[in-house]
């Protein structure tokens, strides 16, 4: 299968391409045969830190210098140069001194003193720089497309960890939708378990709010009656002319997947999937918004044993974060939707103790920039929607670029310094890592690390190794632990 494109062709087609490859890899999948774990004597896996993983996904380019790494404040005004807006929002103080983060983030200032932040993210161009690709990296560790169909982080946690509650799904993915949306083919190859099979894939939950009728039976529908439908489908299955194009792994984790899912629906837990079983008030300050009520699904199903879950604001072309016009707006609404639910979701899981042994991470699949694409140097195509040199309107105020040179990344819990800040960034434009830069292969070593699972994890799928970080390189960045 020939994998390359070329990076220098118009968005449209290098997406189209993308799409076609990305399609064929993941046909592919359902011939392939088991995967084989390789135990050589060197791997050791270090010692678990968490038991599980909370990743907020701020998905479309959290803006940095608009959230976490606060700039030179450039307040709207008629005529003001565009080169020169850094921030468009005021620094705030938060409990550790000497860090500020941004206006609009006052409750999860307040819980910053539980936090490592790092400021020096990095992540590389890929050509034309597309939400998908970068998405795809950042979950899956691997530049798409691939010759397989590559694991979601969280299905990594699945298949190696196991499950934290038998009855329980291992990973959750809350709050995107995988149909109806632009670039949902792009979307739905990386939200998969990849070779792992089915079983170790995500339970999508686009509305929290309707995850409680995810894991019952359709109304009206008795126990009898259910039972009878999943035997019906069971035997479709078996008989489906798909069969013929699928591997016995790939059946048998299908298979293995509808056991775990009929096993769920006649259980007591599954009550951790109705938010509204929460207590008013605490449900008010999680009630921001889809993304505020998914981070209180999140800790309720921590709670009752699920390994990894996902949040998302979710990506949709040109929506919540993909702020290509009317950034400040956009963003300042994006901040009354996440900071009081973050902020929220550490008090609960540490008012519970479960902190100390979970992880969230808080992350993006770039930053932005009001006049770079990219990273210094970058022959990446500018996406901006707006260019203009100086503002005029407000819709031209806010960053609006794709930056890849220097992001944000917030965690806490999971063993990970308290009060913390690691790497940082230039003061004035370009705003790349000056110190201490974090690549996505490092910190998804750190994130495993974290998690018990070594970097250099292996398996082998037709007959050749694939490793948890890229060629097993991944180093996890000690410094971040206490």
């Amino acid at each position: 299968m020939n994998l390359e494109f070329d990076t220098q062709a118009p968005t449209s087609i290098v997406r189209r391409d993308f799409i076609k490859q990305l399609a064929a890899a993941g046909t592919a999948a359902w011939m392939t045969g088991a995967p084989q774990m390789v135990k050589g004597a060197a791997l050791q896996h270090p010692q678990a830190k968490a038991d599980a993983c909370i990743l907020l996904w701020m998905a479309g380019g959290m803006a940095a210098p608009e959230t976490f790494d606060p700039k030179r404040y450039v307040p709207f005004e008629k005529g003001v140069e565009v080169a020169k807006m850094l921030s468009t929002f005021p620094a705030i103080d938060t409990a550790v001194d000497g860090v500020k983060i941004c206006q609009g983030l006052e409750n999860i200032a307040q819980v910053m003193d539980r936090a490592t932040l790092i400021r020096s993210a990095v992540q590389p161009d890929l050509g034309s720089i597309l939400h998908s690709r970068h998405q795809y990296h950042w979950h899956t560790g691997y530049v798409p497309p691939q010759t397989v169909a590559c694991p979601h982080i969280g299905s990594w946690m699945a298949k190696v960890l196991g499950s934290r509650n038998a009855v329980m799904p291992s990973f959750v993915n809350i709050g995107q939708r995988l149909e109806g949306v632009g670039e949902s083919e792009e979307l739905k190859a990386f939200t998969t378990a990849g070779f792992f099979g089915s079983e170790y894939g995500p339970m999508n939950l686009p509305y929290p709010e309707d995850a409680a009728t995810s894991v019952r039976p359709p109304k009206g529908m008795d126990a009898g009656r259910f039972a009878s439908r999943d035997k019906l489908f069971r035997k479709l299955v078996d008989q489906s002319p798909q069969r013929d194009y699928m591997s016995d792994h790939q059946q048998q984790s299908l298979i293995r997947s509808m056991n775990n899912a009929y096993r769920l629906l006649s259980s007591k837990e599954r009550e951790a999937f109705d938010i509204t079983l929460e207590p008013k008030e605490n449900y008010a300050k999680y009630d921001t918004g889809r993304f505020g009520r998914g981070c209180l699904l999140a800790r309720r199903l921590v709670e009752a044993g699920v390994r990894f879950v996902e949040v998302t604001t979710e990506y949709v072309p040109f929506f919540q974060w993909d702020t290509h016009k009317d950034g400040h707006t956009t963003v300042e609404g994006l901040h009354k939707e996440m900071d009081l639910p973050i902020a929220t979701l550490v008090r609960d899981l540490e008012e519970r103790g479960l902190l100390d042994r979970t992880l969230i991470v808080l992350a993006s699949e770039f930053s932005r920039d009001a006049i770079m694409e990219g990273k210094p140097g970058s022959n990446a195509n500018d996406q901006a929607t707006f260019k203009v040199e100086r503002l005029e309107e407000m819709k031209h105020y806010g960053l609006h670029r794709h930056f890849t040179a220097g992001t944000s990344v917030v965690m806490f819990g999971g063993g990970v310094k308290k009060g913390f800040v690691y790497g940082e960034t230039a003061d004035e434009r370009p705003l790349v890592a000056t110190k201490n830069p974090v690549s996505v292969m490092d910190l998804h070593a750190t994130i495993m690390t974290a998690m018990g699972i070594s970097p250099k994890t292996e398996y082998l799928i037709e007959g050749r190794p694939f490793y948890v970080t890229e060629d097993g390189k991944g180093k996890a960045v000690a410094d971040l632990f206490a």
